[in-house]
């Protein structure tokens, strides 16, 4: 299980990478035309792809430092680095969001604001079609690897796509004598920025702090239920390192159950869930039914 996770993780990094490369030429397209053409929404979309690189690379980095074995300091392994970084790149993503934003909003009162040359339009467009060619491959990519953090990446590239697309449609806007129209889309976009920093982060600091989503373990009950022998679900637990989930679980038998028996149902659960929800690992502990005192978590699942 081990070597296929970690084949899949070097597969993973095919798609960081090949993103990075595309964000490092976008970026120094969009900066090198915007500086020649005068626009404020083109600088902003190449700040916006120069954001990107640190969030792909931080992709990157997680996937590789993920790789690594479990050791004497890391016996559950690696799996949550890619989520340190994450949170770094979110932590740049907002500031440069910022950044951008303001600049924006000061070249817009100021009345600063010229009227950017077509040609900054036309590379916003020509940036759109690039990034959703590379959104379509990562995309196909996680599906194939079940990578959450691929999956985050090529989000990401439909994003930048759509922002790059409203930057042209901005600067074309500028031309019909309404040049505030191009500050104003670079403020829009240093807000987008924001915000995807934001959702980065908030991601990020879920797993980090072993949060997990209720639905889920909702899905996760009633699987667990429909097996037969068992009784109640006492207790039912899930965190997550990296793109792996772990499942712990109290379960409830019949009490006159010998050992070997009980036995089985843990390993029907295990299996069950590994394969219907791909999870890396479950944990069952078992412990004998009794009617007066069960406690069931389904209950406590619905609150």
């Amino acid at each position: 299980m081990d070597e296929q996770r970690f084949q899949e993780l070097k597969l993973g990094e095919r798609g960081a990478i090949i993103s990075i490369i595309a964000y490092i030429c976008l970026s120094t397209l969009k900066l090198v035309v915007a500086k020649a053409s005068h626009s404020e929404a083109l600088w902003a979309d190449g700040l916006n792809n120069l954001t990107d690189i640190l969030a792909a690379s931080a992709v990157w980095i997680g996937l590789r430092y993920s790789q690594k074995p479990a050791d004497e300091n890391h016996p559950y392994g690696h799996w949550k680095s890619e989520m340190v970084a994450s949170m770094v790149a979110s932590f740049i993503m907002i500031a440069v969001g910022f950044q951008v934003l303001s600049h924006a909003i000061i070249s817009t009162f100021d009345g600063v604001s010229q009227t950017p040359d077509t040609i900054s339009a036309w590379v916003g467009l020509f940036s759109a079609a690039v990034m959703f060619i590379v959104y379509l491959y990562n995309k196909k990519l996680a599906q194939q690897i079940k990578s959450s953090s691929v999956l985050a990446a090529a989000k990401d590239n439909l994003s930048d796509a759509w922002v790059s697309i409203g930057t042209a449609i901005g600067i074309f806007g500028s031309q019909f004598h309404f040049p505030w129209l191009d500050p104003i889309t670079a403020a829009i976009v240093g807000a987008l920025i924001c915000k995807t920093g934001w959702g980065i982060f908030r991601e990020a600091t879920l797993q980090l702090t072993d949060g997990f989503d209720q639905n889920v373990l909702k899905k996760y009950m009633k699987t667990a239920l429909q097996i037969e022998g068992i009784k109640r679900i006492k207790n039912l637990k899930a965190r997550s390192y990296g793109n792996h989930i772990v499942v712990d679980l109290v379960i409830a038998v019949n009490a006159n159950l010998d050992i070997k028996d009980a036995h089985d149902i843990s390993t029907i659960l295990e299996k069950k869930l590994k394969n219907e929800y791909h999870i890396y690992d479950v944990h069952v502990h078992i412990e004998p039914y009794e009617s007066h005192l069960a406690y069931n978590m389904d209950s406590k699942l619905e609150r």
